[in-house]
């Protein structure tokens, strides 16, 4: 591998915004006929980097090299005329068209003026041989699976003689036997002499399918690896900014949770799950008490707590609160049940931008109530005054926008939503991400105070020092499935819900 010419290489790239470093003296070398993934955590750097590449963003600083001539990729068409093709998670074409078309969309063959169809049909079945995929062309593509669909995707990335082929999170929809087809497919691929950029939060597939990784940490460079010659406990390491020394030499909380195993139970769920989003899985929540799921990014933490919650429906299992069985269909079933979720999206399933604190604040509260029995101004302005001193949320203006707070007191406001309608049990997913060191203690000693409150939490967070500080106990999971549960004992240790996070020991 050293003694090839590589097919591109990424030196020294920055990429700032207004205020934000994204990238930081980045590098990346592709070589034909491998597959490379581009490994980090959420804010790692990894889709700047993809949009610098492809040409969705212009880079501050650097070179990039391809084929051993320096190139200017400024425009996603210079990419794809360089050859340098993306199919993303979400897969970008038109399911109103067949899948002839949007194979050759933008690039369609002409004779004598007119569309050849049969010329295009049989070109779009070669291609999709190529990829050992054997579907009638002519039919919309609406009409066939994610994983078909992706195949199209990049069929039509080989159509415009791709040589570097960049597959982003493209696993996250399949089941098990569609991910070894498309394995099947990037492996003839590679045979073929295409460099493929593989992007997943699966590490069973990373070491699958994949040559070489490149690690990427909060916008820098951290190495770049043989898959083979990297353990997951060390690529774990370096992807979360933990030497293995200093997390051995690191022990947890010293909480007493002697009498956690006499906490009454609140929620149960048995054999819970839904197909492909997360593993069929048992979990008991006690009063008082606040449960910890650990993972990495795309492990199933907020897929389990999405199910649990209703936001996504299971298919499968049995859940009971108090002892009396739910069946969640929707987030209402959930809050009628006094139970709260905080999303970690707060900009996308979170906040309402362009209403106010007051508003934002009481919506919960009002399904509850339902739509025809409104809350009045004066107690929704009684509500939001209470919880703004309560939260020591700022500015302390009820009629303030919210999209004009800082990240922080955004994340108050959501938990204010959430506390207004008194809940059993609250969701919350990686409520102190993107907030200030000010704004994540106070939101930590409000999680203990609603503990010796009798309330249950379940705390999903990135952070391993934040689970094992606050958690009574702990699930670990990993590719979708919860593989290890632990009891926040005086003896448990960051290294130990690494090695269960990292898997494969």
């Amino acid at each position: 591998m050293a003694q090839q010419l590589a097919k591109l290489e990424m030196k020294n790239i920055v990429k700032e915004f207004p205020g934000v470093k994204a990238l930081s003296d980045v590098q990346l070398s592709l070589y034909p006929g491998e597959v490379h993934a581009l490994m980090g955590e959420n804010g790692a750097g990894k889709s700047t980097l993809i949009k610098v590449l492809t040409g969705v963003y212009s880079i501050d600083q650097g070179t990039v090299t391809l084929e051993g001539k320096q190139v200017s990729i400024n425009s996603p068409l210079k990419a794809q005329e360089l050859g340098i093709s993306t199919v993303y998670q979400e897969v970008n074409l038109c399911s109103n068209l067949s899948v002839t078309e949007n194979i050759f969309i933008g690039r369609e063959i002409k004779k004598y003026g007119r569309l050849a169809w049969k010329e295009m049909n049989q070109h779009a079945e070669k291609l999709l041989e190529r990829l050992q995929l054997n579907i009638d062309v002519t039919k919309l593509l609406s009409s066939y699976s994610v994983a078909i669909q992706q195949m199209v995707a990049i069929a039509r990335a080989l159509n415009v003689s791709a040589k570097i082929l960049i597959l982003d999170e493209p696993t996250s929809s399949l089941d098990r036997d569609e991910v070894q087809q498309l394995f099947a497919v990037m492996r003839q691929l590679k045979k073929d002499g295409l460099a493929i950029v593989f992007v997943s939060h699966f590490l069973d597939q990373i070491y699958e399918i994949t040559d070489r990784l490149t690690v990427l940490r909060n916008g820098e460079w951290i190495g770049e690896y043989k898959t083979e010659a990297i353990d997951r406990m060390e690529l774990v390491s370096k992807m979360i900014g933990k030497d293995l020394a200093e997390l051995e030499a690191i022990s947890s909380k010293t909480t007493d949770i002697s009498q956690s195993d006499t906490l009454e139970s609140m929620l149960q769920a048995n054999e819970v799950g839904l197909n492909g989003k997360i593993s069929p899985f048992d979990l008991e929540l006690r009063k008082g008490e606040i449960y910890g799921l650990a993972g990495l990014l795309g492990s199933g933490r907020t897929e389990m707590a999405r199910v649990l919650f209703g936001a996504d429906k299971a298919d499968k299992g049995k859940m009971t609160i108090n002892g009396k069985d739910v069946h969640f269909t929707t987030p209402r079933s959930a809050i009628l049940n006094k139970i709260g979720f905080c999303s970690e999206n707060r900009k996308t399933e979170g906040i309402i931008p362009e209403l106010t604190v007051r508003e934002n604040m009481i919506l919960a509260i009002q399904s509850v109530y339902g739509w025809f029995r409104y809350l009045s101004r004066a107690k929704q302005m009684k509500i939001a005054e209470e919880y703004i001193q309560l939260l020591n949320i700022r500015p302390a203006n009820p009629e303030q926008l919210i999209k004009n707070l800082s990240g922080g007191n955004q994340q108050k406001v959501m938990l204010a939503r959430w506390l207004v309608t008194n809940p059993d049990l609250l969701i919350l997913d990686e409520p102190t991400r993107g907030i200030d060191i000010g704004a994540k203690t106070e939101i930590m000693k409000l999680m203990t105070h609603l503990s010796k409150e009798n309330k249950s939490i379940l705390f999903i967070s990135s952070e391993i020092e934040e689970i094992l500080r606050t958690c009574d106990r702990i699930a670990v999971l990993r590719d979708r499935k919860k593989v290890q549960e632990f009891d926040n004992d005086r003896e448990l240790t960051q290294q130990d819900l690494m090695k269960e996070m990292a898997g494969g020991m």
